[in-house]
């Protein structure tokens, strides 16, 4: 059977959601918040709207999510130091070994998908996801 290509996307994505879940709770987290984690890992401190736009959700939805990470200890907000009407967020010591351990696991999936696809084909898929990620509107940032 052949399918379409959004058809294949999905999929993808949902076998590969299915797979890291268990680590998801293995670490404490919920779908969405490594996003978080990986901006802040990226970038160090950032403002809430610099967090809510790289993770593509309205500043209630990260509000939201930066207390559950708070909560984790996951994560710190303090006051900007530039801006008092802003905070900062920043990963903290238990943030950063987390998200050091997603990645492992994320790592370890993509080589499980990747298998057998030559290294052109690997940058060549990188290339096609990220273009169409972009006409769609997206940022890579």
């Amino acid at each position: 059977m052949n399918y379409a290509i959004h058809t294949l996307l999905a999929r993808t994505g949902h076998a590969q959601q299915n797979y890291l879940r268990p680590y998801l709770s293995q670490l404490g987290l919920s779908p969405g918040q490594p996003k978080v984690l990986r901006c802040l890992y990226a970038k160090g401190s950032c403002s809430q709207k610099e967090l809510a736009d790289y993770c593509e959700v309205d500043p209630a939805a990260i509000c939201r999510m930066l207390d559950i990470l708070e909560r984790g200890g996951f994560i710190a907000r303090r006051p900007s130091k530039t801006d008092r009407r802003a905070g900062e967020v920043s990963l903290t010591e238990k943030g950063r070994a987390s998200f050091e351990a997603w990645e492992e696991q994320c790592s370890t999936i993509e080589a499980r998908m990747l298998n057998g696809f030559t290294p052109e084909e690997k940058k060549n898929l990188a290339d096609y996801l990220s273009r169409a990620y972009r006409n769609m509107g997206g940022r890579l940032l």
